[in-house]
C-alpha cells in the first residue's frame, strides 16, 4: 500500500505513486485577470478613437482654414448676384418722394388762430402738395404736447415722413390704418414756426444723396 494511502483505505481507493494529486487554480481568479485585460484594451481602443475624431475635426480642416478670405468674399458676391429679385439681397431702399409728391394736410392744435393756414402756406411755397387745412379733430385738439406730429399710413414712415420732417424739428411720427399716401400735420402746442427754409433744404440734399447699407462685421476683409 502507498504511503499516500490513508489507513483502512484500500482496494479502489488505494492511491498509488509517489506524487500529490494537482490542484487547480481557482477558475474565479482567471476570470478577474480577464477581465481586467479586457477593459484594459477596449479603454486603449476609445483613447485612440478619441484621439481620430479630434484629427479629423481639427487636422483635416488646416488646408481649407489656410485658404484666401477673398474666396469666401466671392461666393458672397456670386450668391447676392444670383439671388432672385424679390429677395432680401436684392432688396433696395425706397426711393424717397419730392416734395411736390408729397400731398400735406395742415391741422392746428393748438388754442392760436390762423395757424394751420399760414403753416400750408409756407409749405407751398416749398414744393409740398397741400389738401384740407384747419382744426384738429377732437382726438388731438390741444393734446399734441410737442412742435407737431406727422400721421399717416404704415408705407409714410420711410418715404414721406423723413421729406415732411425736414420741415418741422421734432415732430413725432405715427401711423393710422390710411391706404392713401396723403401725410397729416398735426401742429401742437410748441409749434413756433417751420424750420428755416435754408436749413430744410440742406437736409433735403442730405435726404436725396444714395444710402448705402452698412457692411456686415463679416465682410470687412472683402
Amino acid at each position: 500500500m502507498s504511503m499516500l494511502t490513508p489507513p483502512g483505505m484500500g482496494g479502489k481507493y488505494r492511491i498509488t505513486g509517489d506524487k500529490y494529486p494537482r490542484m487547480r487554480r481557482p477558475s474565479g481568479r482567471r476570470r478577474i485577470v480577464l477581465a481586467v485585460i479586457a477593459s484594459a484594451v477596449a479603454v486603449g481602443l476609445i483613447g485612440w478613437g478619441t484621439l481620430q475624431l479630434i484629427d479629423v475635426f481639427t487636422g483635416g480642416d488646416k488646408a481649407s482654414a489656410a485658404a484666401p478670405a477673398a474666396k469666401d468674399c466671392d461666393r458672397d458676391r456670386d450668391r447676392k448676384q444670383a439671388a432672385p429679385a424679390g429677395s432680401s439681397d436684392a432688396a433696395k431702399p425706397k426711393p424717397l418722394p419730392e416734395p411736390g409728391q408729397i400731398k400735406v394736410n395742415v391741422f392746428n392744435a393748438t388754442p392760436r388762430g390762423g395757424l394751420a393756414k399760414d403753416t400750408a402756406d409756407e409749405l407751398k411755397k416749398r414744393g409740398f402738395a397741400i389738401g384740407e387745412v384747419g382744426n384738429a379733430t377732437k382726438a388731438f385738439d390741444k393734446k399734441v404736447k410737442g412742435t407737431g406730429i406727422l400721421l399717416g399710413a404704415k408705407s409714410a414712415a420711410d418715404t414721406a415722413f423723413p421729406v415732411l420732417g425736414t420741415q418741422l424739428a421734432g415732430a413725432e411720427p405715427k401711423t393710422d390704418g390710411r391706404k392713401g399716401g396723403e401725410v397729416d400735420l398735426i401742429l401742437g402746442t410748441k409749434f413756433k414756426d417751420l424750420t428755416k427754409k435754408a436749413d430744410a433744404d440742406k437736409a433735403l440734399a442730405e435726404l436725396a444723396k444714395p444710402r448705402s447699407t452698412p457692411a456686415k462685421s463679416g465682410d470687412k476683409n472683402c
